[in-house]
């Protein structure tokens, strides 16, 4: 089964390749402004932007499945109406569609704990994109699956543990705040459990985040431990002092979906263990 990996380059659609090719299954893979590392079936130039060029695609690739992990930040252009362009190629064609869209479409106002079953209300931009881009996908493609997480770890290569060094090594300004707290997911827990999506019929909203919820700082922590940095040098902070748009406690509980598809998510604390 050939499976299209829109945003292949990036740190998710990397993981996402290593393990098909890991396990011998078909897969290409788009980029936007240069191929990624990883060996695959074809790479191929996409700007999500532009609705003919998706359509085309796709139409050339022919995908059994769509796995769209890319991601434009707050740019509406690539994070909303690029989604909407993947989602309508996809359903014009009849090629199933597994969305990654984001904890950041949750404001963490009223509540913090969220299940598949809440709807959004994101307070930024991004968030704002984001609950877009997964509405469209909900109402063009009946048989899709929408997938929400949280932080993405790796085993060195994130953007939120090249934080913690950078901050460690006073070549960033910035603190690690103690009040913003989210439920990180390593990046091969997240990969496999969107190839179990792909590969099945399940349809609906999906949380994929990790079991543990902590603080950006508690977060460094674990990451400063790992990787033998003092405590000492991580910078901690409240984000309720600064004027920075944003949830501050959002909590995705992924328990449902780990029953519906069989896996275990870890938490920060198993998967981000001293070296």
């Amino acid at each position: 089964m050939k499976t299209l990996i829109i945003g292949g380059g990036g740190f998710l659609g990397t993981e996402l390749l290593r393990q098909a090719q890991e396990r011998v299954w078909e897969a290409d893979a788009s980029y936007h402004s240069r191929p990624g590392v990883a060996r695959v079936g074809g790479w191929h130039r996409l700007d999500v932007r532009d609705r003919a060029q998706v359509e085309v695609l796709l139409a050339t690739v022919a995908p059994r499945v769509v796995i769209n992990v890319t991601s434009g930040g707050a740019d509406w252009t690539v994070t909303a109406d690029g989604s909407v362009h993947v989602a309508m190629a996809a359903a014009m064609l009849g090629i199933r569609l597994v969305h990654v869209s984001s904890d950041a479409v949750f404001s963490g106002i009223g509540r913090t704990r969220y299940d598949e079953t809440c709807a959004p209300d994101p307070i930024t931009p991004y968030g704002a994109a984001k609950a877009a881009g997964e509405t469209a996908v909900r109402l063009l493609c009946a048989d899709a699956a929408v997938v929400r997480t949280s932080l993405i770890i790796g085993d060195g290569g994130s953007a939120h543990e090249r934080v913690v060094h950078e901050l460690a090594a006073n070549e960033r300004v910035g603190a690690l705040f103690t009040d913003d707290i989210r439920c990180p997911v390593h990046v091969a827990d997240l990969a496999a459990g969107l190839w179990e999506l792909a590969f099945s019929d399940q349809v609906g909203v999906f949380h994929l985040a990790g079991s543990d919820a902590l603080s950006r700082y508690s977060l460094g922590v674990l990451i400063a431990r790992r990787d033998g940095i003092p405590l000492s040098r991580l910078p901690a902070g409240s984000r309720a002092d600064t004027r920075l748009l944003g949830a501050l406690d959002v909590r995705l509980e992924s328990r449902a979906t780990e029953d519906r598809l069989g896996i275990r998510l870890r938490g920060a604390r198993e998967f981000l263990v001293a070296r």
